[in-house]
């Protein structure tokens, strides 16, 4: 019997945990950038990703369709001047996709000592939340 191991799956969707929607989101490279969800409070959320060597002019960060989009591209010079005996740290250009859940809105993003920090709140309409019912 075979076992799939789902678990590079889990920090990829934000702010819900359905497995059909798990299945769904397809990943470039699944381990580049590295990256973190955390759970800030029970509205909010931060994703970080460890972009060492990029600039702010050479990130993009877009939504669309409920999927965030983090793009990191290096000039093309950039690459071309370096001359490695050794490159133990990765410069290549990246793109990370994150399935958000509905609500789910990007409040700010910023970088910081080579970790781009993007915060994340869900926004329940009025219709969502709960109604107190008054008894007469």
């Amino acid at each position: 019997m075979r076992n799939f191991d789902f678990s590079p799956l889990y920090g990829s969707v934000i702010g819900f945990d359905r497995l059909v929607n798990f299945l769904e989101i397809g990943q470039s490279d699944g381990n580049y950038p590295p990256y973190n969800v955390e759970l800030v409070s029970e509205h909010k959320y931060c994703i970080s990703i460890v972009v060492a060597g990029f600039m702010n002019d050479e990130l993009d960060i877009t939504t669309q369709d409920n999927t965030l989009i983090i793009k990191g591209t290096h000039a093309d010079s950039y690459q071309d001047s370096k001359n490695y005996l050794y490159q133990g740290i990765t410069e290549h250009d990246f793109e990370r996709k994150f399935q958000l859940a509905e609500h789910i809105q990007i409040t700010g993003a910023n970088l910081e000592r080579g970790i781009l920090y993007i915060h994340l709140t869900r926004v329940l309409p009025d219709t969502l939340k709960p109604k107190r019912i008054e008894i007469k």
